[in-house]
């Protein structure tokens, strides 16, 4: 690849194809700025797996602003609704306070309003589409060279080699990129331990599911622990959107029928459970080898004695299949440096405990911005270096204010501080029997 500043031109080169790298490139492409990713995945299908990702409006955004119209609108059709608001309740399933159900149903292609479950796998596909010729499978990257003309050259572990004028990071939490560029990037380890796991929405289910788990997303507050819940519905069937938006999508050189395929997603109840690790039994560990899904379901059948027994249910009768155990980690917080080639974006820089979808959203939102940095700069509106430190600036303020929400909320969740977990308990009650309050508390949501 030759530098595009002998031609006034950029080339970017983007290491990591997951949402944030895909959704930059797919914006780069769209403004007509060269732009390679090297993904190490062998394949487009290495990733069909996985929970929905709620899309809030700053995802939203960031998509409608970077995809073609047609493929945004191929995205809405495809995602389900998330339900209106959120409810805080106990362990009874007794409300604390339940914010945005009065809220009127917007657009959902509206992106300043719209919330969007999405299906990771049909984002994946819709977020490659059309990219044949900008993004290389099997590139494992090892290390890159600043060179004396101001490029980059990143190296494969396949023995290649690509020089670019930007090199972004976007290759995930354990980011080669980024620990090469600042080697003293730390990570913070948090006391939780999460399990998720889905209940399908079968007819049997449908009958003795409260309604309160059909109606949207909620975080129960306990005496200990944490259950976050969200339902997820799809808007619309592939046949239906092929048969709605097929011409145009073909119109973009694209096969709809391809493109929708194995987009059909079952309908289900998501739930995640979050405990202080210190504060389970020992030898619990829903992650190793030796504890099969079943027993993770019994230990935590046991965990919630006292709860409403649907919410036990919700977890007893969940597929096996579908648990899924993770641990939390953070960021932590970077000081500016001197401005170059090389920049980041998403978990690559900013990684965040998965609370409420803000790691994905706000990766979205970073490529959007860097896409419009490095728009201004390709068309000679703006110095590279100048619109790169600007867009590094704006990133790492609301990034890190980001990781601290999700770091804040999940330290909530897992506290042992009784005497914490009872004023939380008595100032969402407090917001639901004040309204106003809880408006203002809650804004945005």
């Amino acid at each position: 690849m030759s530098s595009g500043l002998s031609s006034g031109r950029l080339d970017v080169a983007v290491i990591g194809g997951g949402i944030g790298g895909l959704c930059l490139a797919q914006g780069l492409k769209r403004a007509g700025v060269n732009v390679t990713v090297y993904e190490r995945d062998l394949s487009p299908d290495a990733r069909l797996q996985g929970f929905r990702l709620n899309i809030e409006p700053t995802g939203s955004t960031a998509l409608h602003a970077c995809l073609p119209p047609v493929l945004w609108e191929t995205l809405v059709a495809t995602a389900g609704a998330s339900g209106s608001g959120i409810g805080f309740l106990d362990e009874r399933m007794r409300p604390l306070v339940l914010i945005g159900e009065d809220r009127p149903e917007g657009d959902p292609l509206d992106p300043a309003t719209g919330e969007h479950a999405v299906s990771r796998v049909t984002l994946r596909k819709l977020l490659l589409a059309g990219l044949d010729d900008v993004v290389r499978f099997g590139k494992e990257f090892t290390c890159f060279t600043r060179n004396t003309d101001g490029t980059v050259t990143a190296e494969f572990a396949d023995g290649t080699a690509a020089t670019a004028d930007v090199l972004v990071a976007a290759d995930g939490t354990k980011s080669r990129v980024w620990a090469q560029l600042h080697p003293s990037a730390g990570r913070a380890e948090l006391p939780a331990t999460a399990v998720g796991g889905k209940l399908f929405l079968t007819d049997e289910n449908r009958r003795w599911l409260p309604e309160r788990l059909l109606a949207g997303k909620n975080a129960f507050w306990p005496r200990r622990d944490f259950l976050f819940t969200a339902v997820f519905h799809r808007r619309e069937n592939p046949s239906s959107i092929i048969e709605r938006l097929g011409e145009r999508v073909r119109a973009l050189g694209l096969d709809p029928e391809h493109l929708l395929a194995e987009s059909h997603d079952d309908d289900y109840v998501l739930w995640a459970f979050i405990a202080h690790r210190d504060s389970l039994p020992a030898g619990f560990d829903p992650a190793g080898a030796s504890m099969k899904p079943s027993q993770v379901q019994e230990l935590l059948t046991e965990r919630t004695e006292g709860w409403h027994p649907d919410l036990r249910r919700l977890i007893s009768d969940s597929s096996p299949d579908t648990l899924f155990p993770t641990r939390f980690s953070a960021a932590e917080p970077l000081d500016p440096w001197e401005t170059g080639p090389v920049t980041g974006l998403g978990d690559a820089v900013h990684h965040m405990p998965p609370v409420g979808g803000l790691g994905g959203n706000t990766a979205l939102r970073d490529a959007q911005r860097l896409c419009t940095a490095l728009v201004t700069a390709d068309r000679g509106e703006r110095p590279l270096l100048q619109a790169l430190h600007a867009y590094e600036a704006d990133m790492l303020r609301y990034g890190f204010r980001t990781v601290r929400e999700s770091v804040r909320n999940t330290e909530a969740a897992i506290t042992r501080n009784t005497m914490k977990r009872s004023a939380s308990r008595c100032f969402f009650r407090v917001c639901g029997a004040v309204p106003p309050l809880g408006r203002a508390v809650f804004q945005g949501r």
